[in-house]
């Protein structure tokens, strides 16, 4: 599903705008990090539906808080 909220278009000209990520800690590397265009819809998800955060689930958008 959330290859529906973020079309190809969409995800061009907000993928550059998105800063790059931090080189990933080896001695405490943390949660592996979903992929931005994943988070994105995730966002995309919360706004249009006006729902929190905590309320989505992982299912519909494939990232969670």
């Amino acid at each position: 599903m959330s290859i529906d909220l973020v079309s190809d278009d969409f995800w061009e000209r907000t993928a550059p705008l998105l800063p790059e990520r931090p080189p990933r800690r080896h001695r405490h590397p943390g949660r592996l990090p979903v992929p931005d265009r994943v988070a994105v819809a995730g966002i995309v998800y919360v706004l249009r539906k006006a729902v929190a955060w905590c309320d989505v689930r992982v299912q519909v958008v494939g990232c969670s808080g």
